[in-house]
């Protein structure tokens, strides 16, 4: 699979950048940086890495420049934000990656994660560190990426706020006046929270959603002299129930030459029952989040994926925040976060949500049990 192509001018000053963003130990870091790109072989110990070509130091300094070396963070945003490979819109995947570390009992703030491959005790859960990506994907058909932001997670973060708190720093130092970004999310995010949480900011929220979910239209208008609580849910949209859906808002049919025949159909102005708000507990009514729901049915797919997908986006003016909920399977991207740094497995198309140390309450979003 060939790399994605870089200018040499600007590799030569990205890399003058990069090193200047190392304030402590700046030479050891970069080497050992070079080091881990360069090397073919998983290497069974930090010393190793000294053996590398590139690694022109002696094994101390590895050791020195993890200890006593220190980066500007803010100043590392800033430069991998401003090395976008261009795009028109552009497209960033957000998803949580797990750290395994099962057998350091000392290691702080471990929790319990879920993960795709490694298991403890029959269940895909094991104890590590968990970081929450945000990675630039490609039109292209390829499983490269570009990795702007990533943030560790406390095992009691909740993973919806930290996934906007980073969108809306991402959202700064991109440039202003440019086409509204699109935020891919798997489905274990909450798609009407991070609707509500991102609805002042210029960004369109894209998240896939579990088969079984339920949205509701608004209700119809009252009777003249009709008495009592009015309703504040119409008609039921039920995924897994075809006889309850209307008649499609739109739908698009077009060819591709990979997946044949692909039928895109949209449901506008439906919305979700909401079980987690800002005034949950307070007895106040819910907030209600409409969105739309788009459903992505294509003629020939990988064995994996042969279900019929499905998402929605939601559509308010195009500076202001819109939601796209998708179920089951999300549409057809090129990219994800598998080539993300330290073997990133999680991907914005794996299809279970991210496990927590303390689960929190119920949600109304994708993939809550």
């Amino acid at each position: 699979m060939p790399m994605p192509t870089f200018p040499l001018a600007r590799l030569g000053a990205f890399r003058a950048e990069l090193h200047g963003s190392f304030t402590r130990r700046a030479d050891a870091l970069f080497e050992l940086g070079d080091a881990l790109l360069c090397s073919q072989t998983p290497f069974p110990s930090l010393p190793h890495l000294s053996l590398e070509p590139t690694h022109r130091r002696g094994w101390g300094s590895t050791y020195a420049a993890l200890a006593s070396g220190c980066i500007d963070i803010e100043r590392l945003r800033d430069l991998l934000a401003s090395s976008l490979p261009p795009a028109d819109p552009l497209v960033f995947a957000v998803d949580v990656t797990t750290w395994p570390r099962c057998d350091a009992e000392c290691s702080p703030e471990r929790g319990y994660y879920y993960h795709p491959s490694r298991h403890s005790a029959g269940q895909p859960i094991i104890a590590g560190w968990a970081y929450q990506w945000i990675t630039q994907l490609s039109f292209d058909r390829d499983s490269w990426t570009a990795p702007v932001d990533a943030a560790r997670l406390h095992p009691l973060d909740d993973t919806d706020q930290q996934a906007a708190c980073q969108v809306r720093a991402l959202l700064g130092r991109l440039p202003a006046g440019g086409p509204v970004p699109w935020f891919v999310f798997d489905a274990g995010y909450d798609s009407a929270q991070l609707t509500l949480d991102l609805a002042e900011v210029p960004a369109a929220v894209l998240v896939r959603l579990r088969s079984g979910r339920c949205f509701y239209a608004d209700p119809p208008p009252r009777a003249p002299g009709s008495t009592g609580r009015p309703r504040r849910h119409g008609a039921k949209f039920n995924f897994a129930d075809p006889t309850t859906w209307p008649t499609p808002t739109a739908t698009l049919v077009c060819q591709d030459d990979q997946y044949g025949t692909v039928t895109v159909k949209a449901w506008t102005g439906l919305h979700p029952k909401q079980q987690r708000h800002p005034g949950h507990g307070s007895r106040g009514p819910r907030p209600i989040v409409r969105g739309t729901v788009l459903r992505v049915q294509v003629e020939r797919s990988p064995p994996a994926r042969a279900r019929p997908r499905c998402c929605g986006c939601g559509g308010p003016a195009p500076r202001a925040a819109s939601s796209t909920w998708t179920w089951p399977g999300g549409p057809t991207s090129a990219g994800s976060t598998w080539n993300t740094p330290f073997g990133s497995v999680s991907r914005p198309s794996a299809g279970r949500p991210h496990g927590r140390a303390i689960p929190p309450r119920p949600t109304a979003g994708p993939g809550w049990s």
